[in-house]
């Protein structure tokens, strides 16, 4: 898996904006479930289309073909 980041922008008038990359899937919320209880109340969430990716483990596909002429 590649880096994860948080990046956090505020604004004049202290809305914070926090923005998640290189996570896929619900694993931003348990990234940023912490830091968001100590900031304050979330008033919009806006999910980015890795929300709705599902993480996949790497899988090898083999194909095997039987010979019937052999054993």
């Amino acid at each position: 898996m590649g880096q994860q980041t948080i990046k956090f922008s505020i604004k004049q008038d202290g809305t914070v904006i926090e923005e998640v990359a290189g996570v896929v899937g619900t694993d931003c919320q348990n990234l940023t479930k912490t830091i968001e209880e100590k900031l304050g109340t979330v008033v919009t969430v806006q999910h980015k289309p890795e929300y709705y990716q599902s993480v996949v483990a790497d899988e090898t596909i083999q194909e095997f073909t039987h010979d019937s002429e052999g054993c």
